[in-house]
């Protein structure tokens, strides 16, 4: 039976409805809309105007429309009267293609086709910093080594608790909670499922945690390096790909427990790595976290060459355990949606031409990397990643090259607005610019 919104928000109380999307920069957008209205809206959509936000539209279009998913629903565990919802965009009576959400349900389609379906799980790192975002929050977390420090852990207890609560009210069966690898930055993991919930609960974690940090006289911020000496902020993705209850990426006679279906997957996520970093790094700032120098902690935990392990940090994806492999390339910055689409894209262009990734290698690829000189190298600036991709026909064939098209226009238009007030080096300080419009993304 179709979910009658309705019908849940008499019985949840729920009075308003947030109808949200995210657009190509990762921006969530909203309307509130109270409950008596929401029966329209999940008929007809609320509409917005395309032009105002990160989409590549013109003031001249008509209006986009949000249809919610009533499958998305999500009662704020701290605001029991709201309700979120994660929308699909529509314009002229046709899903807006340009848009990430539907870029990636484009995706689970072609999965389906082949009676597969991706499931995944994601690992969000995030600073708690000073209003100003000068410095972290917490001034007596001062270690040099400051990874699951128990004590800088438990001083944001209170904090902690209320978002891991929040995700067990919601069902996501939160497993741990940890201090990580730079002072002030905190991560927390729940459950994987399928990739469009997870894309869907990611961008509301996002949200959760600047809210209630909000709540708590904090601000959060899953900018990928806000900080030059400190570890930057991760968003490692785990990957499999199911048949119902079989897991067809597991293969226990193999040495890694991987199946040559993985191995495609995974040949053809590493061929097309370089394009898709425009993608799973999507800002200025990204740059400084990849490709990057030692940190405070001695290490960076983020990838430079392109390259695949057992159960090895060093690498680009790791194989921490039988069928599935851990893809440590993106950002906090990247978008939830296009972090999904893009791995099944690239995921199905290795089934499909059967890629395969070569020998995994065990070294540490932070201090050997240079006895491995034919490794492909990860872009160094923001600028050669969408290079990449606009010279990438497999991705313009998974995506639509007009959708890749604006894309790219509107990132370019992005790094223009920056190279007018500043200049980007890795070696010197993040710009203010880069924080002005990186640290809420």
């Amino acid at each position: 039976m179709p979910i009658n919104l309705s019908k849940i928000a008499k019985a949840k109380k729920i009075k308003y409805f947030l109808i949200s999307f995210v657009d190509f920069f990762g921006v969530l957008r909203s309307k509130l809309v109270p409950a008596q209205a929401i029966a329209d809206m999940q008929k007809n959509g609320a509409g917005f105007a395309g032009f105002a936000t990160w989409l590549d539209m013109s003031p001249a279009d008509g209006d986009m429309f949000a249809l919610p998913d009533p499958k998305s629903l999500i009662q704020l565990p701290w605001n029991k009267e709201i309700g979120w919802l994660a929308s699909d965009l529509y314009m002229y009576g046709k899903p807006v293609k340009a848009s990430p959400r539907v870029m990636l349900k484009e995706q689970i389609n072609k999965l389906h086709k082949k009676d597969l379906v991706m499931k995944s799980g994601v690992e969000c790192e995030y600073f708690l910093i000073s209003e100003d975002g000068s410095k972290i929050a917490d001034a007596r977390d001062t270690q040099s080594k400051p990874c699951y420090d128990q004590s800088a852990l438990m001083r944001r207890y209170d904090l902690i608790k209320e978002i891991c609560d929040s995700m067990i009210t919601m069902g996501w069966n939160p497993y741990q909670n940890d201090h990580e690898d730079a002072n002030g930055q905190f991560e927390m993991n729940w459950d994987y499922t399928d990739c469009l919930t997870t894309a869907d609960r990611h961008v509301f974690f996002k949200y959760m945690v600047k809210s209630l940090a909000e709540k708590h006289g904090l601000r959060a911020t899953f900018m990928p390096k806000p900080f030059s000496n400190l570890t930057g902020n991760g968003c490692h993705a785990h990957i499999s790909l199911w048949n119902g209850k079989i897991n067809k990426f597991l293969d226990n006679g193999d040495k890694l427990g991987l199946s040559k279906l993985a191995y495609n997957f995974l040949g053809g996520i590493m061929k097309l790595t370089q394009p898709l970093t425009a993608f799973f790094n999507p800002t200025i700032n990204s740059y400084r976290r990849i490709n990057a120098p030692p940190t405070k902690s001695g290490a960076t935990w983020s990838p430079s060459s392109i390259s695949y392990t057992g159960n090895n940090r060093t690498h680009m994806i790791r194989i921490p355990d039988k069928g599935r492999f851990e893809l440590r390339l993106m950002d906090g910055a990247v978008n939830p949606y296009l972090l999904q689409a893009g791995v099944i894209a690239a995921g199905l262009h290795g089934i499909n031409n059967k890629i395969d990734p070569g020998e995994p290698l065990s070294c540490n690829m932070y201090t050997d990397h240079k006895n491995y000189p034919h490794l492909k190298k990860l872009p160094d600036i923001i600028e050669d990643a969408l290079d990449q991709l606009e010279n990438s026909k497999e991705i313009k064939e998974a995506f639509g090259g007009d959708t890749i098209k604006s894309y790219l226009k509107l990132k370019r238009s992005e790094i223009n607005d920056f190279n007018q007030e500043e200049k980007f080096d890795k070696k010197s300080s993040v710009t203010h610019w880069e924080k002005n419009s990186t640290l809420d993304c």
